[in-house]
């Protein structure tokens, strides 16, 4: 089942040129992914009752056209590729004439609240969303390591506005972290029309960790790591 939805770029969507952030994009493809949800019965309105939720584990998102302020956009997506324990959300994003502008996809994972452990996607679970074969891109997600090199560090400390439903910092603070670390002169070069979260291990409030900066093939990478460096939390991707 491809599911659709409509959503107006606003003023706390843009950025330079009042084109739209990656930020902004990320949040409309996390915002349909949850009514999606609504509709199959595993939402946010349906955890009191499910004791389930959805955990977000990587994005892959590719900006082909920005559209501007005020531009109507139409979003598609559907889930694909369900296994035992991960599932694959995709998303194509077209502007008010009907082109394309950006295609994402997502792995995501379903934990029980009550233990905190993986939830085994039955098929009753798969049933519901109707997964779609189609993908947006032509291979699967491939993991990517940390460079050992470091240009520069950022550190900081969660605060009670980072933390989500889920009581962990919010998929999309990762992002905001990772510009926060970017040297001036590459934070200047934004937007970036290819981004790649990867999320390792959950921060909470009150956790301090380390940003570190690195640039390997013309990709700017920010690996977030704990205080002591000994737990790695996410690395993103900007190029």
């Amino acid at each position: 089942m491809i599911y659709k939805d409509k959503f107006k770029i606003g003023l706390k969507d843009i950025g330079k040129d009042n084109k739209i952030k990656n930020r902004a994009i990320l949040e409309f493809l996390e915002d349909i992914g949850g009514y999606h949800s609504d509709i199959a019965g595993y939402g946010v309105n349906n955890i009191e009752e499910t004791k389930l939720t959805w955990i977000l584990l990587d994005w892959k998102l590719e900006v082909i056209d920005r559209p501007t302020y005020g531009t109507e956009l139409e979003i598609h997506t559907w889930g694909r590729g369900m296994n035992k324990y991960f599932t694959y959300r995709d998303y194509e994003i077209y502007d008010q004439n009907g082109k394309l502008c950006a295609k994402a996809t997502s792995k995501w994972t379903l934990i029980n609240i009550t233990n905190r452990k993986l939830e085994r996607l039955t098929e009753e679970i798969m049933e519901k969303y109707h997964p779609e074969e189609h993908m947006v891109f032509s291979e699967e997600l491939k993991k990517i390591d940390a460079p050992e090199e470091i240009i520069s560090t950022l550190e900081y400390t969660v605060i009670r506005k980072d933390i989500d439903l889920n009581k962990h910092m919010h998929n999309l603070y990762y992002l905001d972290l990772a510009y926060e670390a970017l040297p001036e002169d590459v934070y200047e070069k934004r937007p970036f029309n290819n981004v790649r979260i990867v999320y390792k291990k959950e921060i909470k409030l009150g956790d301090k960790v380390k940003c570190h900066y690195s640039k390997r093939d013309n990709k700017n990478i920010v690996v977030i790591k704990s205080e002591d460096n000994e737990t790695m939390h996410s690395i993103i991707e900007l190029y």
